[in-house]
């Protein structure tokens, strides 16, 4: 099986001989989403990961520059990665970036960690790309039902060596403590309100306490609520994505908390960076950069001005 997962991570992957990447077919992706969910069905809703690692933000669709990624940061199982979330919508190749990385955690399931973000779920995925994408390249909404059915098993966040808290969006009202985070019942959709959406959508704020969000979901929190946090759990660092920030990362709150974001040139429009954090045996955390990979057959659009909010 090992072997048959890696001839597709191969085919799925462009390399220095091979620039191009094939789609796979119906029934090898379906496979794969039945392996990967019984892999999950394993895992905790905060998913402990050893150093050294890799954490990657967002990516949206955008295959080659996810190819360039692997380039910069290293192929696994070589680099060990923490995946934040939000593989699709809004680019061109929602379908091969999140079916390479749940390939990728089928193969090494030790040493791949996927969580969810906002963008897997089945609302959001119908408005912004996903499903339009699987119905046109596989013919019917079958793949995108099998993937969105698998999004409700990704784990909420991850914790690298019991210090380094890492999910999607943010902090959460609701939650105080690591251990009320592992008690939430994370099979479903991800709800309009509660703990499980805060995660998934809050924000870090230049401000004090809580506020509302301006994105509709979730909050925003001040350098206070990220200093009781990390006081409270015994952490050194929170890392999360779900933010465009024009260098690829921003640091907030007195770096208590750091914004990786990993989908270079955003929308193929916004002009930033991308960016992903590498985190040392020692805990010691180094910023990776890069820009656009070269791009080849993407259809050459005037897109609409990008919603920052989601």
């Amino acid at each position: 099986m090992d072997e048959v997962v890696e001839r597709q991570i191969d085919q799925l992957l462009p390399s220095e001989e091979n620039v191009d990447f094939k789609l796979l077919g119906e029934e090898d992706v379906m496979a794969l989403i039945e392996q990967c969910k019984e892999i999950l069905q394993t895992e905790p809703n905060v998913q402990p990961v050893p150093a050294p690692c890799t954490v990657v933000g967002d990516i949206h669709g955008q295959y080659h520059d996810l190819a360039e990624l692997f380039k910069i940061g290293g192929r696994c199982p070589d680099t060990n990665y923490v995946f934040l979330g939000d593989y699709v919508d809004r680019g061109y190749y929602s379908v091969e970036c999140v079916t390479l990385v749940v390939a990728m955690k089928v193969r090494w399931r030790d040493r791949v960690t996927i969580l969810r973000g906002n963008h897997e779920s089945r609302q959001i995925t119908q408005v912004y790309g996903f499903y339009d994408e699987c119905l046109r390249k596989y013919g019917s909404a079958s793949v995108w039902q099998s993937f969105t059915d698998l999004f409700d098993y990704l784990p909420l966040a991850a914790l690298i060596e019991n210090q380094i808290f890492c999910p999607h969006g943010g902090l959460s009202p609701s939650i105080e403590n690591l251990d009320q985070i592992r008690q939430l019942e994370r099979v479903q959709e991800i709800p309009h309100e509660g703990p499980i959406c805060d995660l998934m959508w809050s924000d870090p704020e230049d401000r004090e306490g809580w506020g509302i969000s301006p994105r509709g979901a979730g909050y925003t929190f001040g350098q206070d609520i990220t200093e009781q946090f990390n006081s409270a759990n015994g952490l050194r660092l929170i890392v999360r994505a779900h933010q465009l920030v024009m260098d690829g990362y921003g640091w907030h709150h007195d770096k208590g908390l750091v914004t990786i974001f990993s989908a270079p040139n955003y929308c193929y429009r916004c002009g930033n960076k991308a960016a992903i954090l590498e985190i040392g045996d020692d805990l010691a955390t180094d910023i990776i950069q890069f820009d656009p990979a070269p791009r080849r057959g993407e259809p050459h659009v005037t897109r609409r001005t990008p919603d920052y909010f989601l």
